[in-house]
């Protein structure tokens, strides 16, 4: 990589790593998870990206490379059930609550759903793509991305008791 590269790689990870950690939470439900998913899709980007491309194309390839990684990750991941005497207490405060307890009810919501609608969802309504773009990023037909959506939506809308959440963005 030249100078010129690594000072517009470096450049446009000080101007984005924010809100490719945001999305990677949203992603993987964990802080450090999230931390190491956009390390490793940062790792993988600077080792094939060249400077000739546009940042716009920089950050989409980042973008897919920490997707795909993602699903990686989910499909070597076994599930382990850990007993408990209680269940967690769901508390929901949509429309009146406070924004940092509205966000965590939502990001439970969202752990309770599957990894390819929580990808779609997240991809669709928190980082406001296209569904032909989703497909894309994801790999996916377009007809898996409106079907994925939709059953996403549905598993958010009874994680709520038929409260419909306001997701914002997803107008394309």
């Amino acid at each position: 990589m030249s100078a010129l590269e690594d000072d517009v790689f470096r450049a446009f990870v000080a101007a984005r790593q924010h809100a490719l950690l945001r999305t990677a939470f949203l992603l993987t439900g964990d802080q450090g998870m999230a931390e190491d998913l956009v390390q490793t899709a940062l790792e993988k980007t600077v080792r094939r990206w060249s400077a000739g491309g546009e940042p716009s194309s920089l950050e989409s390839y980042v973008r897919r490379v920490m997707y795909r990684e993602q699903v990686s990750r989910w499909r070597r991941r076994r599930l382990v059930e850990v007993p408990a005497a209680e269940l967690p207490e769901w508390r929901l405060h949509f429309g009146g609550g406070d924004a940092v307890e509205d966000h965590m009810v939502l990001h439970q919501a969202l752990q309770q759903i599957g990894r390819r609608q929580r990808a779609v969802l997240v991809l669709r309504y928190f980082e406001d793509l296209s569904e032909q773009q989703v497909a894309d990023v994801l790999g996916i037909s377009l007809g898996t991305v409106k079907s994925q959506a939709h059953r996403g939506l549905v598993r958010l809308r009874e994680a709520f008791g038929g409260f419909e959440p306001a997701l914002g963005g997803g107008s394309r």
